[in-house]
Formats: structure tokens, C-alpha cells, sequence
């Protein structure tokens, strides 16, 4: 670890991240100062990302930035809120030294301009490892608009934007680079795969224009099938999975025939959207994908009951084992 304190560090790497946020005071204060603006909530979310667990080890510290940032910015765009700004607390290991420094903030800084997003405040400490991050994201939405994971209705269509199962095929990769080939992949299709691990996208725009559609939303993060199984157990309801219109990507298609369609509906990390809506609404799908450029497709349907039940295309219930990621 560098020389540099921790008051230098903040000055050097932190403090022009938060350059054109004035609540941050320029990180010089204890504490920000968040403006929703009239007719606006606060929406705030924590995440904790953790080496070995959340991003793999040794990783392009412009690539562990994006991550960071993304998945939890992917939290306030499954509520339909638009970015304010964001807090970040890092646990350094001894490893750390300026150039890892310099490559993860000029990361942050080209993930923020992406996602219309500014640094408020944070705090910095050491640790005998691993190396970890926690990010709190703050969003505004008009009052009354959040859209909550409870509230979906027997009858409701069940909904995905994007694909499903990049992010775990991309995290393979990453792990084993050789599987590329064994799946009969190109060059390309690899590195799309191993780009959606690493930049997951939040579906911002997509949710702000189905703000007032939707019953029910939240991004998928630990897997198709354990998230679905949130939102049938917060609003009561049973959830009926047809897998054979789970949408996936032309490269996931390809893997996919050497593995099983059921790792990719619980293997995580897709941060897309899994959203429930009135068949009566069911037209703002398709406004809302041409609006965002983001495909949004039906996959399901919400019934008496609970739990998530997935078949196949012949009617037979799919075997799933493990439904999602499990942290305990």
C-alpha cells in the first residue's frame, strides 16, 4: 500500500468524482446534502460487493468499478427512479497502490458519465482482506411511482427486458476462457458474454417509462427463478414460468446446448428487470421497449397459489435444483 493518507487519497482519486454535485461539498464534509426536488422521493439502496464473492480476484480494477456501480444504480432503475447520486465505502487490502487507484477511479468516473450518477461522500479503511466495497445509491421518483416488488395480481403477465444468462456464462468465462470454444463460440461472442458479467446494464429508461404500468418489479441479481420467487412471495401470488420464452441472447443460445437450460434461468448476475404488469397494460410493453431500445418480453404468467413453477414446451415441469445464488 502507498504512502499517500487516507485524507490524500480522497483529495487525489475521490474528490473529482464529485465535481459538479454540490451537496457533496466537495468531500471535505462528514456528511452530503441530497435535494430530491419538489414531488420527489428519496430512494436508497445498499449493496456490498466483495472479492471472491462478487468479482473475481485480480480483476481490471476499471472493470471491478463498473460492476460496483452498476448493479447497485440496477437497484433504483428496478423502482423506476432516475440517479442522484451515490456514496462509496472501500476496504483496501495491503495490495493497493496508486496505479490500482488511479485505474478504479478513472473507472468510476467513466461508469458515472454513463449512468448520469455523482459521488456525495463515502469512507475509506484499511483491511486485512479481502478486498470490499459497499455502495449506497440514492434516486429520485415522483411521489406515489416506486414500484415495489409487492403488488402483483393473479392474471398479471410476467415480463424480462433484455436476455437472460449472459452474465453467468460470462462469469465462466472469465473463470475458464477455453469453455469459448468447447460452447463453439466466436471471439466476439465470448467477449459479449464475459462484458455482461462485468457491465451490467440498468435498466433506467426502460422502467421510467413504465412508471404507473407496472404491479410489481426488481432486477435479477441472484437469478431468474429465486427473484421471481420475491415478488410471488411479497404479493401472494403463484408464478408460472414458460422457459421456452425466456429470451436469450444468439451467444447464450449457442452455449446453451452444451449446458442446461435451467443454469441459465437461476445462475444470476443478469440485472435485468423481471416485472409483472395487467394484460390490460400489457401494450406499454412494446411503447416502452421502442422508447428504451430494450426489448421487454412476456414470459409467464401470476396464478393462485405460491412459488415459482417452470415448464417447458411440452408442459413438463422443468427440474431446477438450486433455484438462484444463496449467500447463506
Amino acid at each position: 500500500m502507498s504512502g499517500e493518507s487516507e485524507f490524500d487519497r480522497i483529495a487525489r482519486y475521490f474528490a473529482p468524482l464529485a465535481a459538479g454535485f454540490p451537496g457533496a461539498l466537495g468531500l471535505t464534509d462528514d456528511a452530503a446534502l441530497l435535494d430530491p426536488g419538489a414531488g420527489c422521493t428519496l430512494v436508497v439502496s445498499t449493496d456490498a460487493q466483495v472479492e471472491g464473492v462478487h468479482f473475481l480476484p485480480a480483476a481490471d480494477p476499471a472493470l471491478v468499478a463498473a460492476k460496483i456501480l452498476r448493479c447497485s444504480v440496477s437497484d433504483l432503475a428496478a423502482m423506476g427512479a432516475e440517479p442522484l447520486a451515490y456514496t462509496l465505502a472501500t476496504f483496501w487490502t495491503a495490495d493497493i497502490d496508486s496505479a490500482w487507484l488511479a485505474r478504479f477511479s478513472q473507472g468510476l468516473a467513466h461508469e458515472q458519465a454513463a449512468l448520469g450518477i455523482k459521488l456525495a461522500g463515502g469512507d475509506t479503511v484499511k483491511t486485512p482482506g479481502p478486498l470490499s466495497f459497499s455502495v449506497t445509491v440514492f434516486g429520485t421518483i415522483p411521489i406515489g411511482q416506486a414500484i415495489r416488488r409487492k403488488g402483483a395480481e393473479i392474471g398479471d403477465l410476467v415480463a424480462v427486458t433484455g436476455t437472460i444468462g449472459d452474465a453467468f456464462l460470462g462469469l465462466k468465462l472469465s473463470r475458464q476462457p477455453a469453455l469459448a470454444a468447447d460452447w463453439g463460440l466466436s471471439g466476439e461472442e465470448a467477449a459479449f458474454l464475459t462484458e455482461r458479467y462485468w457491465r451490467p446494464n440498468p435498466r433506467l429508461a426502460s422502467m421510467i417509462a413504465l412508471r404507473g404500468a407496472v404491479s410489481a418489479a426488481l432486477d435479477i441479481s441472484d437469478g431468474l427463478i429465486a427473484d421471481l420467487g420475491h415478488i410471488a412471495a411479497t404479493s401472494g401470488v403463484g408464478i408460472v414460468l414458460q422457459a421456452g420464452a425466456v429470451p436469450l441472447s444468439s451467444a447464450a443460445q449457442k452455449a446453451v446446448t452444451r449446458l442446461s437450460l435451467a443454469d441459465l434461468l437461476t445462475g444470476g448476475d443478469d440485472y435485468e428487470i423481471a416485472l409483472t404488469i395487467s394484460p390490460k397494460k400489457a401494450a406499454i410493453l412494446d411503447e416502452a421497449a421502442r422508447a428504451s431500445g430494450v426489448p421487454i418480453t412476456i414470459v409467464g404468467r401470476c396464478v393462485a397459489g405460491s412459488g415459482v413453477r417452470v415448464y417447458d414446451g411440452a408442459g413438463q415441469a422443468l427440474p431446477l435444483g438450486q433455484t438462484g445464488f444463496r449467500h447463506f
